[in-house]
This record gives structure tokens, C-alpha cells and sequence, in this order.
């Protein structure tokens, strides 16, 4: 026996010593040849990109819902059928708004309280009752304005309102306003106050002033008074003589028209 076959044969006997004691491919694998070059996949069309479609905030939804409606009775049905604001599902009535729209003198108030919410009435209860005295006092009635509220849903359990709640309710009534034209608006309350003016100043500070409230849709600017809520007056005797000096600057105003 040859020196190469001995080394076979003992090259051999260490495989079957390691185990490797039966063939599983009909030839012998040669390690040392070239690897087969590998075929490259077929190329395919590639598809054409989808166009990126922009995601559109609440407030932008707010817009597009309020400016398709061309008349207030329209714009109560949009406000009806937004559901994309939490607190339209959470809400038991949508506040929407009371009084004469004709009258040219729109009040706008608060986030809805629990007894708004029940009735669907702005300034209901209480307040409402006060609201309605203050008004006396310069021979005014409920028909005499509208009322209606900064957003028309009350957050849950009556909790402080979102910026963002409030970004989603003020198209709405920003284009009550345009729908209306008032030659007049009248806010009661801090919120309404200073979301209309853009001021952060408390109420206290903005109240008894006229300031310019611009309006999408109307030439004009509107006056706009901010004012003392009723139920705030009616708990603080103290801002009475404010809240008088107030009604007093907006009876002048109406008188002037």
C-alpha cells in the first residue's frame, strides 16, 4: 500500500470515528471548487410611490366642517354630526345657542355648565336667571340678542377646558358670527374673553374696554365688550358697581347704533 492510499484510509477511519459513517449525497462534494455564481433575481416594476397624505389636525376638521355650512340652521347640523372632538361624545346636549339672531347683539358666554348641558340652553340655571336680571336693568331681553357659548360641549365632570378644545369649538362659532353679522358682541367670562381679544390679561383688566374683534368673512371688525360672567357678579358683591359701569357702556353702544 502507497503512502497516499494509507493516508486515505486513516483520513477514513477518524470520519467513522467521528460519526460520519454513511453518505448522504450520491458524489463527493469537491470544498475547494468555486462557488456557483448566483443568478440574480428578476427585476420587477417597481409600483408608483404613494402620494403622502397630509394628517389634518382637529382645529383644520373644525374649519372645513364650519365654513361648508351657509346658513345658522346648517351650521347647527354640522356641529351636530362633529364627532371628532371627545367632548361631542361625551356631552349630554349640544349647546348651540338662544334668542333672537336678528337682533344684531350676540353674548357669548362660558364652556357649558352641567345645567347647559342638561338643557341645552346657554346661561341656564341660576346663572341664567342673574343674566336675565342684569340685562333688565338696561331694558333688555333675551330677545333682544343672541346667546350661545365659546364651544358647545361641557368637558366631563365639568373640568377646566382644553386649548385644544378650544381650537376645535371656535371655528364653529367663529362662523356662527359670520353667518350672523352682529353689529355687537358681548363675552361674560375669562375664556371667552380672551380667546376673541387674543389677550392673556385677567378679566378684571379686559373688562369695560371695546376692543376689535376681526372676524373671517365680514369686512368689519365687530366691538366686542368683555364682561363680568353672572355667576362670578353673583357671588362677588363686590364687582356689582364694575358689572353695572359694563351694562351701562353697552346700553350707550345700542343706543348709538
Amino acid at each position: 500500500m502507497d503512502l497516499l492510499a494509507a493516508d486515505m484510509l486513516a483520513a477514513l477511519a477518524l470520519q467513522v470515528a467521528w460519526g460520519a459513517d454513511e453518505a448522504l449525497d450520491a458524489l463527493p462534494v469537491d470544498r475547494m471548487a468555486a462557488a456557483p455564481r448566483a443568478v440574480p433575481p428578476p427585476i420587477l416594476p417597481r409600483a408608483p410611490a404613494l402620494a403622502a397624505v397630509p394628517k389634518i389636525g382637529l382645529a383644520a376638521r373644525a374649519q372645513v366642517a364650519a365654513e361648508a355650512a351657509n346658513t345658522p340652521e346648517a351650521l347647527l347640523a354640522a356641529l351636530t354630526a362633529f364627532t371628532d372632538c371627545p367632548l361631542a361624545l361625551t356631552a349630554t346636549k349640544l349647546v348651540f345657542a338662544d334668542g333672537n339672531p336678528a337682533c344684531g347683539l350676540v353674548v357669548v358666554g362660558e364652556v357649558p355648565g352641567e345645567e347647559e348641558d342638561r338643557s341645552g340652553r346657554p346661561f341656564a340655571g341660576a346663572a341664567g336667571l342673574y343674566l336675565d336680571r342684569m340685562f333688565a336693568s338696561i331694558g333688555l331681553s333675551r330677545a333682544d340678542m343672541l346667546l350661545t357659548s365659546l364651544i358647545p360641549w361641557r368637558p366631563p365632570g365639568g373640568r377646566q377646558v382644553s386649548e385644544a378644545e378650544v381650537q376645535a369649538g371656535l371655528p364653529f362659532l367663529l362662523r356662527h358670527l359670520t353667518l350672523l353679522r352682529p353689529r355687537l358682541v358681548v363675552t361674560m367670562g375669562t375664556n371667552p374673553a380672551r380667546t376673541l381679544t387674543g389677550r392673556a390679561d385677567t378679566l378684571r383688566r379686559l373688562r369695560g374696554r371695546w376692543y376689535s374683534l376681526q372676524v373671517p368673512g365680514l369686512p368689519d371688525a365687530i366691538p366686542t365688550l368683555p364682561m363680568l360672567h353672572p355667576s362670578y357678579v353673583q357671588q362677588t358683591p363686590s364687582v356689582r358697581r364694575d358689572c353695572w359701569a359694563d351694562l351701562i357702556t353697552l346700553k350707550r353702544a345700542l343706543n348709538a347704533l
